[in-house]
């Protein structure tokens, strides 16, 4: 059985089944079948199922949003942010997809030769809980779109979200075997991987689950992404707007509760305005709201997980003793749930956990850069390599710096987060790969030349 909790009040939401062999099976050979079917469908046929699925992600935002909420705890405002953006994306590649994946005629020896791009099969999605809904459209809008078709298997402790995506595809008139949902363990996905009907794997998760898939599908010849953890860096020079840059930090690092791959973790600041930045930054991250997530003024709700909680408390600690200030925060939160103070720790240095790890939780890691150099180099000085901030009024300077940091990517004077827009995906231990945009589209795709004598 698969038990989801509450992570605001630590109580048992619901118990689902796991699937048995057979009931795996009958998901695998749907979507084999569903396969072959949908991969004939025209681009208007595929666009009118994702404008469909799209409308009805608008039309049930509050009771898909209160089911993020009540599984891993966001705030409700940000959840149904969240529900918003799942739309969009929909619509976006179902307005855009034909074009991105129009032929490309490409002349050569033949009388004509093109490049076409067909579509791969079934593509199995492993996502994580953190942006239960968005994680799993960033991989099926595009994928979809372009023929694939899509076996979720999603984290145990949003199983009920992923359900819920799998109702809407249905409900919507999605042919069978299109969207599918495998409610398995995880120490099962190696067999999965392996299956002759899986074509290709996309996962979102931790640098572990990623090295485990990646071995498993490399065994067998298969394609994958992989989009795995990240330290954004978040650069402030001495020429900031430092008010802008200070409110900008406290979205960036607790927004999500600060669960994200892509929240700023490690802020790197030039010594000239280190005192100011810290002291603004350290006043607003205490003063937001913490409680129960459903409440629509909460800006920061409980850790996912009980484990998650002690995880972001031991590296608070451990990197405390190690030599650096506890500014504020730092403490469990005495009520039920799997609350964590806002917390904001100085003087890091590398060596240190909050600086050599992942943090996903809500904690910040301030550190001291000498000059512009020393920032860029603490910047890199990292194993992961998803995004960067980098914050100055000398727009030119900053251009110039993007190109040497080590990330996939740099947002300039703003906070780092996905566009269907544009491509996004890591580098390093952030993994390889990307997804959205017109790259996202091309990477499940055979790119396939056609040459005519």
């Amino acid at each position: 059985m698969i038990e989801t909790r509450n992570p605001a009040t630590g109580e048992l939401i619901e118990r689902i089944e796991l699937m048995d062999a057979p009931q795996i099976e009958a998901k695998l050979a749907d979507a084999a079948g569903g396969a072959r079917r949908w991969g004939r469908e025209d681009f208007s046929g595929r666009a009118s199922l994702l404008r469909a699925v799209a409308a009805r992600f608008r039309l049930e935002r509050e009771d898909l949003a209160a089911t993020a909420v009540r599984e891993m705890g966001k705030p409700l405002v940000q959840a149904r942010a969240e529900i918003d953006k799942c739309a969009w994306a929909l619509e976006y590649f179902a307005e855009h997809g034909e074009s991105l994946l129009s032929q490309q005629i490409t002349p050569s020896s033949a009388a004509r030769s093109y490049v076409a791009f067909r579509p791969l099969g079934v593509l199995l999605a492993i996502m994580p809980w953190n942006f239960p809904f968005w994680q799993v459209i960033r991989a099926a809008a595009p994928a979809l779109m372009a023929g694939n078709v899509v076996l979720l298997k999603h984290a145990t402790n949003t199983t009920r979200c992923a359900l819920e995506i799998e109702r809407l595809f249905t409900e919507t008139g999605a042919p069978e075997g299109c969207f599918g949902t495998l409610l398995v363990p995880g120490k099962e996905m190696g067999q999965i991987v392996a299956d002759p009907r899986i074509a290709a794997v996309t996962l979102t998760g931790s640098e572990e689950a990623g090295i485990a898939v990646a071995r498993a599908a490399g065994e067998n010849l298969k394609k994958c992404v992989l989009e795995l953890g990240g330290s954004d860096a978040f650069v402030v020079l001495a020429d900031a707007d430092l008010e802008a840059a200070a409110k900008t930090a406290v979205t960036a690092r607790f927004q999500n509760n600060g669960e994200s791959c892509i929240a700023a973790k490690r802020f790197i600041v030039e010594d000239a305005v280190y005192d100011e930045f810290l002291g603004r930054f350290a006043e607003l991250t205490a003063a937001q709201i913490v409680g129960d997530p459903m409440d629509e003024r909460v800006k920061l709700g409980p850790c996912a997980r009980a484990d998650l909680r002690q995880s972001v408390d031991g590296q608070v600690r451990a990197t405390v003793a190690a030599g650096a200030r506890l500014v504020t925060g730092g403490r469990f939160i005495e009520r039920p749930g799997y609350f964590y103070e806002p917390t904001v720790v100085s003087e890091v240095v590398p060596g240190a956990p909050m600086f050599d790890e992942e943090v996903f939780g809500p904690a910040a890691a301030v550190v001291r850069a000498n000059d512009l150099e020393h920032a860029l180099e603490l910047a890199n000085a990292s194993r992961f390599g998803l995004g960067a901030n980098l914050w100055t009024r000398d727009v030119a300077l900053a251009e110039e710096l993007a190109a040497r940091v080590e990330a996939g990517n740099v947002f300039i004077n703003g906070m780092v987060a996905s566009d269907p827009r544009l491509p996004f995906g890591g580098v390093k231990k952030s993994g390889y790969g990307r997804e959205l945009s017109s790259f996202g589209i091309h990477e499940f795709v055979n790119i396939q030349t056609v040459w005519i004598g």
